[in-house]
């Protein structure tokens, strides 16, 4: 175990070098559908594995995970059986949704009143009616783009995922934690998943956009 489960990075508390494994305990990997063409379906897959390998250098780093396909939940039996047949996911055929990193993107902090002050700081204008801008603190959370690749069925497409850095700590129990959220948009078509009903007033039974949310905790390995 890192004698520290955190560092300091670009400004940004972050954790140590390692590998950390999703917290089965502490976490959601959920998906949201309209339905009519009027309003939203959620759903989640109960069963999901993740391998997060932080690296010394933070851009550096990559995500495997693995979804057990039948582990779908609408919270309506009738429903999830259509989704794990065979005009969807066909789980018996593909047990495993998988996703691999390949890239990790900082995405920079938009801090307006930090912003504000420096500028008016560097006005000459104003600049002798102005304090010296202190440096922020350093911060527990972060936003971050991680690129990847995508596999459902026997289909694999490039993703982008909006990622959520929570923080990082270590916990009562002496392991090192980071907590995380991220969420992205898919075209459930493109993965031929295709199934679908034309409504008599226009539109369709189910929507084409997916959006995938996700969030959890990760456990640092010994």
């Amino acid at each position: 175990m890192a004698d520290s489960p955190t560092r300091e990075w670009n400004g940004m508390v972050i954790p140590s070098p390692g590998t950390y494994e999703l917290d089965e305990a502490h976490k959601r990997v959920g998906f949201t559908a309209q339905h009519m063409m009027v309003s939203p379906v959620r759903g989640e897959f109960t069963r999901a594995r993740a391998t997060i390998t932080v690296a010394d250098d933070p851009l550096q780093s990559g995500v495997t995970a693995v979804i057990q396909a039948n582990s779908i939940d609408t919270t309506n039996p009738e429903r999830d059986a259509h989704l794990s047949g065979a005009d969807f996911l066909d789980v018996e055929t593909f047990p495993t949704l998988e996703f691999r990193s390949t890239g990790v993107k900082y995405e920079e902090p938009d801090d307006a009143i930090f912003s504000w002050a420096k500028m008016r700081a560097g006005n000459k204008l104003t600049r002798r009616s102005v304090a010296t801008v202190p440096e922020p603190a350093a911060k527990r959370s972060g936003r971050f783009v991680l690129s990847g690749d995508l596999r459902i069925k026997d289909v694999t497409h490039p993703v982008e995922l909006k990622v959520e850095f929570g923080g990082a700590r270590r916990d009562p129990y002496g392991r090192d934690i980071v907590g995380f959220s991220a969420h992205t948009e898919i075209n459930r078509e493109d993965y031929g998943l295709l199934w679908n009903v034309a409504l008599e007033s226009g539109g369709v039974l189910v929507g084409k956009k997916v959006r995938i949310e996700i969030a959890g905790e990760a456990i640092r390995g010994a």
